[in-house]
């Protein structure tokens, strides 16, 4: 605020209300910033300069509605000033603690340290035998999955005494690459993956009034898509399947129609074996997932979220659950039009590459939570912009 003051001209001057209400409004900002960053970072152990921007400018867009909204006098050069000085502030100073804020732990090494070192985000310290507990300034990371010695045990027995975090090297894995490792789902494991409902009920709230405030921009997209598609191509301008959802309950899904019409017999097939099908409106549509839009109305009637675990059709779900574990743990929660899969793995189209989008569907649905969901927001958006994963 004081460099915004200082380059308004007005220094040793009297300052008019209009800039004095707008350096009140940047610190309004600057606080909502500060306190908005941290709680969307904390998934997946991202770096948090990688979500200033979206964030310094979804505050600010916020911060402009309400002032057009009450009709507060305000300066927009300072508006203009402070929003640059903002985002170059939290910027440089992500850059000047990136190293302290990267998490320190000591492992007793029963596991493969590496594969946690190689991430970049975290750095793990070996200790080396006898163990003192002096030497813990972090906390411990141990597979607890593994054989421990009788020093061991007592060792971790100590830090806990001590105060100090124990961590499972498994759950370290888990934040770092923002998946559930199913192959050691239990049955504690399991029991966490029931969402808290008093969330979903906000989250269905939250999601429906932001889609009924976003229809003047998308119902006129809507329209013109559905014009092209019937102009490129003849055929029904709308897509509707069969998908699975939540608690394995069937339901039909609406998307624009982006390939040529199929056969009533044909069998189904990802979208990649589909390729020669899609029409030129289709892959324009497509890779700005604009063809997703009329599932607006499948998350007004209840049947999915704006976010979620994608849904299959139930040929595809008959078939991973036979040859994936826990698969059908994914229909806890009800299917979205974007999910974590999504905007961290990209399009599955076989059992492989399924299977990784189920971890990652796991822990989604472990980890739901408002700001998880915003972070999801934020990924879409860039997935929009550079069409990651569109098929």
């Amino acid at each position: 605020m004081f460099v915004t003051y200082l380059l308004s001209g007005y220094v040793g001057n009297t300052i008019p209300d209009t800039v004095v209400n707008s350096l009140w409004l940047l610190v309004l900002s600057y606080l909502a910033i500060a306190a908005v960053l941290p709680k969307i970072t904390t998934y997946l152990l991202v770096e948090r300069k990688y979500f200033i921007l979206p964030v310094v400018s979804t505050v600010f867009i916020l911060v402009m509605a309400a002032v057009l909204l009450t009709r507060i006098e305000y300066s927009r050069s300072t508006l203009i000033f402070g929003g640059f000085i903002t985002f170059f502030w939290f910027y440089f100073t992500s850059l000047l603690r990136q190293e302290s804020q990267r998490l320190v732990l000591f492992a007793i090494p029963n596991f493969d340290i590496k594969s946690l070192n190689k991430k970049g985000r975290v750095r793990v310290i070996e200790l080396k035998q006898p163990y003192n507990i002096t030497d813990v300034k972090g906390g411990l990371v141990v597979d607890l999955h593994r054989n421990l010695t009788p020093d061991s045990e007592k060792f971790i027995a100590d830090c806990s005494l001590a105060n100090i975090s124990v961590f499972h090297a498994e759950s370290i894995k888990e934040m770092l690459e923002g998946k559930v490792q199913t192959q050691h789902l239990s049955e504690n494991a399991i029991g966490t993956l029931l969402p808290n409902p008093l969330y979903m009920a906000f989250k269905r709230f939250w999601e429906s009034l932001i889609i009924i405030g976003s229809f003047p921009i998308t119902l006129p997209i809507m329209a013109i898509t559905a014009l092209l598609i019937k102009l490129e191509n003849p055929g029904p301008a709308m897509f509707i399947q069969e998908r699975v959802g939540q608690g394995g309950k069937v339901f039909h899904i609406y998307k624009f129609r982006s390939m040529t019409v199929k056969a009533p017999d044909a069998e189904d097939k990802f979208a990649t074996q589909e390729q020669a099908r899609v029409t030129k409106v289709g892959k324009v549509i497509r890779k700005v997932r604009i063809d997703e839009l009329p599932q607006f109305f499948n998350v007004l009637k209840g049947d999915m979220s704006l976010i979620g675990p994608r849904p299959e059709q139930d040929s595809f779900v008959k078939q991973f659950e036979q040859e994936i574990p826990f698969y059908g743990y994914r229909h806890m929660v009800k299917p979205g039009i974007t999910g974590w899969a999504q905007v961290v793995q990209g399009y599955a189209d076989d059992t492989e590459s399924t299977t990784e989008k189920l971890a990652f569907d796991l822990y989604y649905i472990k980890n739901l939570s408002f700001w998880l969901d915003v972070n999801i927001v934020f990924k879409t958006i860039r997935t929009m912009l550079t069409g990651f994963g569109a098929k």
